[in-house]
């Protein structure tokens, strides 16, 4: 594989105002009120009085070993050699949900035409190494996106881990 493309998630920055999860719903013609490829996720700590909250925006994790590409009968997932996103074959997609119950992250969700996720915006004239729609409308910068080498590069000074199981190495880090 060339390189891997991923995402960096800043919790210091996020203020959980969704502009992430509408552009992607806006840009992918999402409906409302249907699925997202993007989510916002509140995570809440601590006992009162010291009660944090973080927030935190997550969709596929674009695994180095997807578990849903393992699973699926139908050879509908794949990783593209050149970039590393994870990808959905909709015309080949069975909705079995096999992925779904593999996923460690329960990204893939399910429409009319099969399993739906996040494709780094590609599917919409994206390419490659370009800014994912989410990222750009990013307000105070907390969602990146790059390679792993440069996202590692940028988590370098701060207290930031790679995201997730282990065994599905996902290509997202998080501070």
């Amino acid at each position: 594989m060339a390189k891997q493309y991923g995402f960096y998630m800043d919790t210091e920055r996020c203020i959980k105002c969704w502009a992430c999860e509408v552009a992607c719903k806006q840009w992918n013609g999402i409906k409302a009120g249907t699925i997202a490829r993007r989510k916002v996720h509140e995570v809440e700590s601590g006992t009162f009085p010291n009660v944090t909250r973080t927030f935190v925006s997550m969709s596929c994790m674009h695994c180095a070993e997807p578990a849903c590409a393992a699973v699926c009968p139908a050879g509908a997932i794949s990783k593209r050699g050149e970039d590393g996103i994870v990808v959905v074959d909709k015309e080949k997609c069975i909705g079995c949900h096999y992925c779904f119950f593999a996923c460690p992250f329960g990204v893939p969700q399910y429409t009319d035409e099969g399993m739906d996720k996040c494709d780094c915006c590609i599917g919409n004239g994206v390419t490659p190494g370009d800014t994912p729609h989410c990222v750009a409308t990013c307000p105070t910068k907390a969602l990146q996106f790059g390679t792993m080498e440069e996202l590692a590069e940028k988590v370098s000074g701060k207290t930031a881990k790679q995201m997730g199981a282990a065994a599905a190495n996902p290509s997202v880090f998080v501070s």
